[in-house]
This record gives C-alpha cells, structure tokens and sequence, in this order.
C-alpha cells in the first residue's frame, strides 16, 4: 500500500510539467502522508453542479486535495479514511471514476513502498521508487466532493521492479505522454479503463531514500 509520497518541485513547476493553472497553490515541495493536503491536477469544474461549457474541455487546473477519503456509510470505522483504491467497480468509486471530473492527476517525484523484508531490527524495508526518465511523474487518482473535497490514488498489484522488491501493491502511474494524460482528465469511461487494465508497468525504478 501506498502511504508516503514526495513532490519535490514547486507549485509553478508542477503546473508548467501537465500544462495546467496554477492558481493560488502554495506548494513549495515536501513529502506528503494520508490526511495531508497535496497538489493534484484536476479537469472538473470548481462547483461541480454549475453547467458544463457546452463543445470545449476544462484546462486543467492545480488545487489542493486532502489525500483520504471519507468511508461509505456502514463502515466498520466511520473516522478510517481511504487513501487508495483497487476495485474500480466498486459502487463507492464508480460513479466518480465513470465521471471525468473527478479523476486527477496526482504528482510526484519519489513514492515509498512497503518491501516484504525485514531490517537488522525486525522492521519492514521501506523501498522509494521513482519514474525512469520522468523528475515529476503523474499518478493515477479519483477524488470526491466531500465538505473538505479529497483524493484516493488507483492501485494494482506490484509488478517489475517494486515487485521484484517485494512490494504487494503500487500506484497506477501514467506514461510521460500528454495524450495518456489528458485521456485520465478528459477521456471516457472506456478510455480511462483501459488505461486500469493495461498499464504501463515497467516506469517504477528503486532510486535513493530522501535524505
């Protein structure tokens, strides 16, 4: 599971990188952990029940989300919040992920996943992983317009390196390609899916642990 990420790039970096407004971010690079406020980059509109602009996309914008959604209703732990999602035909996720909108972009420049060894003093090895040929590489997430409005990152089963790693499970990050990018924040359902179920698994590379 993911649980720590880095975004090492400010605010007008992290714009220019996905071509998106910066707005009034005032991202100055750091880590970031569930219940933190991180960067994403969104399509949808700033009051998602005003119209929608008849014949043109959304630019894409930065705006802080709180990384941790609120549970479904029923939950054992109603205060437990979700920071990551693997079954996008959940009834929970469906409905924002079939919307545009609500899918995002969430940056970053090193991710921390949990390998399956153990150190000299019994505790599990954390591994940081970042994209090959990418300083700011965009993962794959879905927000909810909740009273603070926050994100979850889509997630599978390790494969390549963090698997080689140990890991179970690691983001679903998208291509350094502007098109798989825009498909995530603009494309339909079908488009959108595909990029779930045929992803580009070989990005992630072991790199240095942040000093």
């Amino acid at each position: 599971m993911t649980t720590l990420f880095r975004l090492d790039a400010a605010a007008q970096e992290v714009a220019a990188r996905f071509g998106a407004k910066q707005g009034e971010d005032p991202w100055a690079g750091g880590y970031v952990a569930p219940l933190q406020f991180a960067p994403v980059i969104t399509a949808g509109r700033d009051f998602i029940a005003g119209p929608r602009p008849a014949g043109r996309s959304l630019t894409p914008r930065m705006t802080p989300r709180l990384w941790g959604v609120l549970p479904p209703p029923g939950a054992d732990d109603p205060t437990r919040r979700i920071t990551s999602l693997r079954n996008p035909d959940s009834p929970f996720w469906i409905g924002n992920l079939r919307n545009s909108e609500f899918r995002c972009l969430v940056p970053a420049t090193r991710v921390m996943l949990w390998g399956s060894g153990t150190d000299y003093e019994g505790r599990r090895l954390k591994h940081w992983f970042a994209a090959q040929g990418q300083s700011v590489f965009a993962m794959a997430g879905v927000w909810k317009d909740e009273e603070v409005p926050a994100f979850a990152l889509l997630t599978l089963d390790a494969r390549g390196e963090p698997r080689a790693r140990g890991c179970k499970t690691m983001p679903l990050v998208l291509p350094d390609d502007r098109k798989v990018q825009q498909a995530w924040l603009h494309g339909g359902w079908d488009a959108a899916r595909r990029l779930i179920e045929r992803p580009d698994c070989d990005l992630l590379r072991e790199t240095e642990a942040p000093s």
